[in-house]
């Protein structure tokens, strides 16, 4: 990646980021995922409390890029509002309500390792464990 498009693609990570806080996104994670996929470099993951939150999460995002002159390849998920996508190419954005976010963990697919616990101690909480 040319300085250049490394200097697009934070640009374009920090228009993202801006259109989560100012519609109160929650638990905001960018992950650098360029040296485990070759589709995308950037994918941001952001909570909101609601279906009707995460639908309006998403459309900032997309509005912003787009007013910010990126290109968007796609959105999904913005019908249910459990979980929605925004593809801007480098830049991948999800946005979920927070058992969907917990149930999925996608955090730990793409970003490393999850926390390790002692032998013995309690298992954490996880919202998909409580049926």
């Amino acid at each position: 990646m040319t300085e250049q498009e490394l200097q697009d693609l934070e640009r374009m990570v920090a228009v993202a980021v801006n259109a989560l806080e100012d519609i109160k996104g929650k638990d905001i994670l960018v992950l650098n995922t360029s040296h485990k996929t070759p589709l995308f470099a950037r994918m941001i993951i952001a909570s909101g409390d609601s279906t009707r939150q995460v639908k309006a999460l998403a459309n900032n995002v997309a509005v912003d890029l787009k007013a910010a002159g990126f290109e968007l390849l796609s959105s999904e998920g913005e019908n249910s509002g459990e979980w929605a996508l925004v593809d801007a190419g480098d830049l991948v954005v999800h946005v979920m309500l927070p058992a969907v976010r917990d149930f999925y963990d996608i955090e730990a697919l793409w970003g490393g390792e999850k926390p390790s616990f002692h032998a013995g101690a309690s298992k954490p909480w996880h919202a998909a464990d409580s049926q």
